[in-house]
């Protein structure tokens, strides 16, 4: 597990693991399982019918994290894999996912990943995935994950998605179904450079009295890349949502931003925004008075912009 250098830097920047992980967790390097522990209260095992795994969280468990990284170190490798994860009654976890391709050859990797959630009643549930891209080949470097969440009464999920840099294409899909006063939270943060392209499909369903939804997403597209943003929130009883879309455009890329709200309700209540525009130029002048180059204040401000 984790024997090359290669192996150790993705996991490090997709999962910030460093070293064998505490508690549960699944590793997945090259369409094959390169480490697995359960613990007393999560229980992790292989899908029979296709590839993945099914998580179990038993209910009432509280503080406990589980890691399910993938990585990618051959070119050409192509895989689809669902994982299922089922969150029992009452419990406070966390879900470390993400995914990693080293590619140094001429083909294209790439990794499609669903991963469905059924959320207990009052139970809460903090999800990350990063997805990063290296390597010196000509070869694609192509992730497009699928996230399903159905939550229960009072129940929760934080759910943060990072692309951090080196994807060549991203078609990113997410619905999550809220039950009574239940509330989802999503955080968005995209960098695009190069020819990249990126597209972000989302959809909050609030479907019980009292439920919450709300859509962070944060965006830098440089050089010629293109990105394309359609969060939707639809209110089908007495709730609050609130979309929010900023991006930053650098060069000749180009960004397309189309949040949506739909109240099916009278009580719903529902709200947007986005704005796309480049970094200010009283920004840049501040910081290069402080010493800074242009480009490190450009750095500095993205950083600031995506943190």
């Amino acid at each position: 597990m984790m024997d090359t250098e290669i192996d150790r830097g993705l996991l490090e920047k997709i999962a910030d693991l460093i070293g064998k992980p505490v508690g549960a967790f699944n590793i997945r390097k090259d369409s094959g399982c390169d480490g697995r522990q359960s613990t007393e209260h999560i229980e992790i095992t292989s899908k029979e019918d296709k590839p993945g795994i099914d998580i179990r969280v038993k209910p009432g468990t509280v503080g406990e994290t589980c890691y399910i990284p993938v990585i990618i170190t051959k070119s050409g490798l192509r895989e689809m894999v669902y994982n299922d994860f089922f969150i029992g009654e009452g419990c406070d976890v966390d879900i470390v996912a993400g995914c990693g391709i080293h590619n140094c050859g001429g083909e294209e990797s790439r990794h499609d990943g669903v991963h469905t959630f059924y959320v207990g009643k009052g139970a809460r549930v903090r999800y990350t995935e990063k997805h990063y891209g290296e390597g010196d080949g000509t070869g694609g470097r192509i992730m497009n994950p699928q996230t399903v969440v159905y939550l229960e009464e009072g129940a929760s999920i934080q759910m943060e998605t990072v692309q951090i840099r080196g994807i060549d294409s991203t078609k990113r899909s997410t619905k999550i179904v809220c039950g009574k006063g239940a509330e989802a939270v999503v955080t968005e943060r995209l960098l695009t450079h190069g020819d990249q392209t990126a597209e972000s499909d989302m959809e909050i369903i609030l479907d019980g009295e009292d439920s919450k939804g709300r859509v962070i997403s944060r965006s830098v597209a440089q050089d010629r890349s293109e990105q394309v943003f359609y969060p939707r929130m639809v209110g089908n009883a007495p709730c609050f949502g609130h979309v929010q879309c900023d991006s930053i455009i650098m060069g000749t890329a180009k960004i397309k931003s189309i949040p949506a709200i739909t109240a099916n309700c009278t009580e719903a209540q529902l709200v947007h925004e986005a704005a796309i525009g480049k970094i200010a130029g009283d920004q840049l002048l501040k910081l290069e008075t402080l010493g800074l180059t242009e480009e490190e204040a450009e750095d500095c401000i993205l950083k600031g912009f995506l943190a």
